[in-house]
């Protein structure tokens, strides 16, 4: 087989610099794409594009929604997924009080009140001592703005209509990384280790002191992981 490619894929409102610390350390070893999560409204759409973008086998390595699409790229093409990592993120679909609060916040976007969206998510995306790194924070409100309210839109309109992948991880022969920050308040640390249960080839890893956003927060520690994962397929 040859090498696989590695295609990262951002979650909602983040752009490559999500991965910027994993790219400087992994991608000149590696042939790698950063997935585009900005124009389609529906998961399915958004992992055949990543999907259709790369030639041969593929390591899908996303992070929250990034990983709704990891997932769904697995269940339209198992035969060519290499492996695949899933950082904090959520294998099932929304449940209904989800999904309100979601469609608050698309309600939000759209009366041109993005920044107020931003601000309110910045609590969940980062860990309380994250809160407290001000170029962090600035990075990240950076990707909220650059992503835009529209996309933010589409990003959550996808989100709303994804499908539980629980089969799909059942069904998962390759190698799973499964990783999560002890302090993520959006896909808890008791989701991943339910995926890495699920799954027959999984291994679990869990920082602690770090939130969702583990790439960035934690960049070392998850470069580790990523690497040593990589070594092994």
């Amino acid at each position: 087989m040859r090498n696989p490619t590695l295609v990262f894929i951002p979650g909602l409102i983040c752009n490559a610099d999500l991965f910027a610390h994993q790219l400087q350390a992994i991608g000149s070893k590696a042939n790698y794409q950063v997935a585009d999560t900005r124009t389609a409204d529906d998961i399915g759409a958004m992992a055949a594009a990543a999907l259709a973008g790369v030639t041969g086998p593929i390591v899908p390595i996303g992070l929250s929604m990034g990983g709704y699409i990891a997932l769904e790229m697995a269940r339209q093409a198992p035969e060519r997924i290499a492996g695949m990592a899933l950082l904090n993120t959520n294998y099932q679909a929304d449940d209904e009080a989800k999904k309100k609060q979601r469609r608050a916040t698309i309600a939000l976007a759209k009366s041109a009140k993005f920044k107020g969206v931003t601000r309110h998510l910045l609590k969940s995306f980062l860990s309380p001592a994250a809160m407290e790194d001000d170029a962090l924070v600035a990075r990240v409100i950076a990707m909220a703005d650059d992503i835009g309210a529209k996309g933010f839109v589409r990003q959550q309109t996808a989100i709303l209509g994804r499908r539980d992948q629980g089969d799909t991880l059942a069904a998962f022969a390759p190698p799973l990384l499964v990783l999560c920050g002890m302090l993520d308040t959006l896909t808890p640390p008791d989701l991943s280790k339910k995926m890495a249960k699920i799954a027959p080839n999984a291994e679990l890893t869990l920082l602690e002191d770090v939130g969702h956003l583990s790439s960035m927060e934690a960049p070392e520690a998850v470069n580790a992981a990523l690497e040593a994962f990589i070594a092994k397929l």
